[in-house]
């Protein structure tokens, strides 16, 4: 273990609240609104928009200093990724006024260091404590095994905030906080963001969360980061989940596994990977610790190909879901999907000797085939791709039909299964009015929540469901498989439908 983290913390909280806003009194509030999560604040002074309210800034902060709290001052220039335009005089001035201003720590580029007399900075009068920081917003160069920062004296704690193009580059990033002491380590990007949840785990020294506007690639919202995520208190002994996929960012996976995990009082996360190599990310599991694997497109068919093991119902469908890793690192895969389309139409149609269409033939559609055929309906395959559509057909025995024969042809059931009309390329449709012959008509995208799809099935005065029920209902059942105890879904309900309107509401 590294002696790092032994030693005394260096700040108050790990989770350090960014505030960051063109005025003055705008971080003034936003100060006072992250007090409410943390007493570590990094006061990003690159992002007022003027010297003016820069130095406005400095004197609330002069007239009513903020006792009991780490403040770390950044005036970040362009060259180091930031908003201050100027030289390294610029940024040296503005982290001197912030000591007067009470603040105890400074981030300073190394570009900055670089550039100064002996390449120290000890001889001004910055805050009394340093954090070097590198950073990268292209890719993750490469990195030492270990940094010692106070070896040369130049500075109390170092930050390597890289852009992780690969899980690889992620774990990367961890290893070197996990090997090193008084280090913090900022994976950026969409892909980096399970290891930017992770940090805090590993022994970085602090993680990042901004108050309101985002600062850096990946970031989550100190709300989202303390709230729901519950990062700053994972330990190696938090379950930790996840969703793989590709496109990822449309999830709704982690809010709903992770409202339940606040509704029951466990100690887990949940968290969000997109995957673009999935053996890169098979390789990867042990070293993320992961128990349990969400499992969304386009990977439900391919993730069978490194399983140990696959319950009989999704070996039939070919498709998976979910994976539980097993306590001897072994797969297993489960699909749930299918349970989640035979609950989310439980009383709204008698399914025995239905006509039914599935529109798609990937592992959603795959689900729905099946568990549509295992309840007596009459199920018809139609895809873009014709031998997909045979191949599935085969499988469960159903039909092909051609789309040019969909509008001469009356179902009781059409089932969307393609990603067509999902967030955020909303408002098209998979199918046309003229197409939807049917009582029935069910999306099984949830994101939004009314797609153009079930928009034309109301004016054609056909019922329709939505695709977030069976997202919850598959939900349910997965969060129920990685944690062995009945899941609490009127929260997790709650918070998922919460958030869809939300969204519609914009």
């Amino acid at each position: 273990m590294p002696t790092g983290r032994t030693r005394r913390p260096l700040f108050r909280d790990r989770l350090c609240a960014v505030v960051a806003t063109p005025r003055a009194r705008e971080a003034l509030a936003q100060i006072k609104q992250a007090l409410k999560y943390t007493k570590t604040l990094e006061l990003r002074l690159d992002w007022l928009r003027s010297d003016r309210e820069r130095a406005q800034l400095i004197r609330l902060l002069k007239r009513r200093p903020f006792v009991g709290v780490d403040l770390l001052a950044t005036c970040r220039r362009i060259l180091g990724g930031g908003k201050l335009q100027g030289g390294a005089e610029s940024e040296l001035y503005w982290l001197m006024q912030a000591r007067e201003a009470g603040c105890q720590w400074c981030d300073l580029e190394i570009e900055t260091l670089r550039e100064l007399p002996g390449q120290s900075a000890r001889a001004y009068p910055l805050p009394a404590k340093i954090l070097l920081s590198f950073h990268d917003f292209h890719r993750t160069p490469a990195l030492p095994v270990r940094l010692d920062p106070a070896r040369r004296g130049e500075a109390d704690a170092c930050k390597i905030a890289v852009q992780a193009r690969t899980i690889g580059d992620s774990l990367r990033a961890l290893r070197l906080v996990r090997e090193s002491r008084d280090m913090v380590a900022v994976p950026m990007g969409e892909v980096g963001l399970p290891a930017r949840l992770l940090a805090l785990r590993e022994g970085s020294a602090l993680a990042y969360a901004p108050v309101a506007a985002a600062t850096a690639p990946g970031q989550v919202s100190l709300h989202d980061f303390k709230r729901l995520y519950r990062a700053d208190r994972a330990t190696r002994g938090t379950t930790i989940c996840g969703v793989i996929g590709n496109p990822i960012t449309h999830s709704l996976s982690p809010l709903l596994h992770n409202a339940g995990y606040v509704a029951a009082n466990c100690d887990a996360m949940f968290l969000p990977f997109r995957v673009e190599n999935l053996r890169e990310f098979i390789k990867a599991i042990p070293e993320f610790g992961l128990r349990g694997i969400s499992v969304t497109i386009p990977h439900k068919q391919t993730v069978m190909n490194y399983l140990d093991d696959c319950e009989p119902m999704a070996e039939r469908i070919g498709a998976i879901n979910t994976v539980q890793v097993e306590s001897n690192g072994k797969l297993r895969g489960s699909n749930t999907d299918y349970l989640g389309v035979l609950r989310a139409l439980e009383g709204k149609l008698e399914l025995a000797r239905t006509r039914a269409l599935v529109y798609g033939a990937g592992g959603s559609a795959r689900a729905a085939a099946f568990a549509l055929t295992k309840a007596g309906a009459e199920v018809l395959i139609c895809a873009r791709r014709e031998p997909a559509a045979r191949s599935l057909a085969r499988a469960c025995g159903a039909q092909v039909i051609s789309r040019r024969h969909l509008q001469s042809a009356s179902f009781g059931l059409i089932v969307n299964a393609t990603p067509v009309g999902m967030h955020p390329n909303a408002g098209f449709s998979p199918l046309a009015a003229r197409e939807l012959n049917t009582r029935l008509v069910m999306d099984l995208i949830y994101r939004p929540v009314r797609t153009e799809l079930l928009r034309i099935a109301a004016k054609k005065r056909i019922r329709a469901v939505s695709g977030v029920e069976m997202f919850l209902a598959q939900g349910f059942a997965q969060w129920e498989l990685f944690m062995s105890r009945r899941a609490p879904e009127a929260a997790m309900r709650r918070a998922v439908l919460d958030q869809l309107h939300s969204d519609e509401s914009r």
